[in-house]
């Protein structure tokens, strides 16, 4: 179900960091809502609980005031020092009039049914907006059905709270990306081992076979290490007995060999003497040995593993010289517009090129074209024939040994060896390179050979 996720597809790495982000999001959001949430109640209650005490005291000065008729203006100037600071407002229905001081507020603006509970002789309070100010009204009844009400300012307790808001909203996203650091820390350090894992299998196939994991103490990479580095070990083994087999095979037969290619040349010399049905056979049997003997020389040359010997050269001049030197009835044309040096072992680099020309030769009826230019970091060969092509699903079994069969049938007579390939993609893998095959554009086939280039 993860795989069908958009971060099902996002490196294990990048996945532990999200899932740490994503933890430590949900933890200090859950902090920051319950503080908020108590920070706010408490605050809002305190401001609220502080007006409707400050209403009280303010409610028994005001009906001493209204008590003592003799001094008829001590109501007024009451009125207006109990308004406190500019953003108070103080009121009194007294009559069915309205007197205030303070900041002036229309009464009709204040909230009906705070209002209709002081009437009814119960006191009420509420928070409110009045004239675009955050305020909690207060109410409260007077001897006579007269109302006796303030109005405080809460625009600095919404300030406080907003600023609680955005602190803790910076927390809980500061937390998240701390979160999502530590995730990708974590991650990386937990994937060394499997990165050392990666790097050292990529080596083993790219031919090194010396590649081996350090040692680990850890309890649970131990188990991992020793099999890792027990099957490279029995891999590297059973490759050196695979090469050294073939390696004795092939020395020794080496000497039967010439004697039968001398001899079979001894027969081909003479062969006018011979009956027709005789210098058929001895055509057939010196065809044979032939064919033999190349595969012979190919099996010493995959046994090899000798260091490579190399040098710069520049690319298009050395595939110029090989089609020189090569000649025969089908000459490629040599398509190299600008210079590429690389740094190859030549005699490796001869077999590559004339592998794939004996191999179009054999199979697609000659080369007809080696491209060579640059592409990316590489060098590219691309060597093309005429022939009827390779099915999409056969290109890579073309590259293993003895492949032949029907695919080599269908291509021509069938006389190779099966190794010319094989050896092709060995030495182009000893040069860190890599080789495949294509559909030539206008039909027939294409095998291109990348190697690394050289900055020049």
């Amino acid at each position: 179900m993860l795989d069908r996720l958009p971060l099902g597809r996002l490196p294990l790495r990048h996945r532990i960091g999200v899932a740490f982000a994503g933890v430590s999001l949900v933890v200090t959001g859950l902090f920051a809502t319950v503080t908020w949430n108590l920070a706010s109640y408490y605050l809002v209650e305190q401001g609220v609980e502080s007006a409707t005490r400050q209403l009280a005291v303010n409610l028994q000065l005001v009906e001493r005031a209204m008590a003592d008729t003799a001094d008829v203006g001590g109501l007024d100037d009451l009125l207006t020092g109990l308004a406190g600071t500019p953003d108070t407002t103080v009121a009194l229905r007294r009559d069915g009039a309205w007197t205030t001081s303070g900041r002036e507020v229309d009464p009709d603006l204040l909230p009906a049914g705070v209002l209709a509970l002081a009437e009814n002789g119960t006191g009420a309070r509420q928070r409110v907006m009045v004239a675009g100010m955050p305020s909690v009204v207060v109410a409260a009844p007077m001897p006579g059905g007269d109302v006796f009400v303030e109005v405080f300012p809460m625009q600095r307790l919404d300030a406080n709270l907003r600023f609680l808001s955005v602190v803790l909203f910076t927390g809980v996203a500061v937390s998240a990306l701390l979160g999502l650091a530590l995730g990708q820390w974590a991650g990386r350090r937990a994937l060394l081992p499997l990165t050392a894992v990666t790097r050292a299998a990529a080596r083993i196939a790219g031919g090194d076979l010396t590649a081996r994991l350090p040692s680990s103490t850890d309890a649970e990479l131990a188990p991992l290490v020793a099999t890792f580095n027990r099957t490279a070990d029995d891999l590297e083994q059973r490759v050196s007995r695979d090469a050294r087999f073939a390696a004795d095979v092939s020395h020794e037969l080496r000497s039967p060999l010439t004697t039968l290619v001398n001899a079979a040349a001894v027969l081909t010399r003479r062969r006018d003497e011979l009956a027709p049905t005789a210098r058929e056979a001895v055509e057939l049997l010196d065809g044979e040995i032939q064919r033999f003997r190349r595969m012979v020389l190919d099996l010493l040359e995959i046994s090899r593993s000798d260091t490579l010997q190399r040098e710069d050269g520049e690319l298009g001049a050395l595939v110029h010289g090989l089609v020189a030197v090569r000649g025969g009835e089908h000459v490629p044309e040599v398509d190299a517009p600008e210079p590429v040096t690389v740094r190859v072992d030549r005699r490796r680099l001869d077999q590559i090129l004339g592998n794939l020309l004996d191999n179009a030769d054999a199979h697609g009826g000659g080369a007809r074209r080696i491209g060579v230019a640059p592409r990316d970091r590489y060098a590219r060969i691309e060597v093309d024939d005429a022939g009827p092509g390779i099915p999409p699903e056969q290109r890579l079994a073309v590259f293993e040994r003895f492949a032949r069969g029907t695919l080599a049938g269908s291509r021509g007579d069938g006389g190779g060896t099966g190794l010319g390939l094989s050896l092709v993609a060995a030495h182009v893998r000893r040069h860190d390179g890599r080789v495949w095959v294509e559909e030539r554009p206008g039909g027939g086939t294409r095998v291109v050979v990348e190697l690394p280039g050289v900055d020049t």
